[in-house]
């Protein structure tokens, strides 16, 4: 086998093996911890550092992007199967 085919085959495998990395993550574990927050559910406002609820999460906790997307693929290929 050529080097440059199999430089091309393992330049093509990684982002494929990335991605289903990423999804089985997602499938697992859908949610993460609130960065904003740091998974307390609350912020301090600006001047008086008072506790308020995080405007970005529920409870510290957030939807990961790529199961937000899964979300919205089933809710479609639902709705077009009905």
């Amino acid at each position: 086998m050529n080097p440059l085919t199999k430089a091309a085959i393992t330049l093509a495998t990684i982002p494929a093996l990335v991605t289903l990395g990423y999804g089985l993550l997602c499938w697992v574990s859908p949610f993460k911890t609130c960065q904003r927050c740091a998974g307390t559910g609350q912020t301090t406002t600006r001047f008086l550092r008072r506790p308020r609820a995080c405007r970005r999460c529920d409870r510290g906790m957030r939807l990961r992007t790529g199961r937000r997307v899964y979300n919205v693929f089933h809710r479609l290929h639902a709705e077009a199967h009905r």
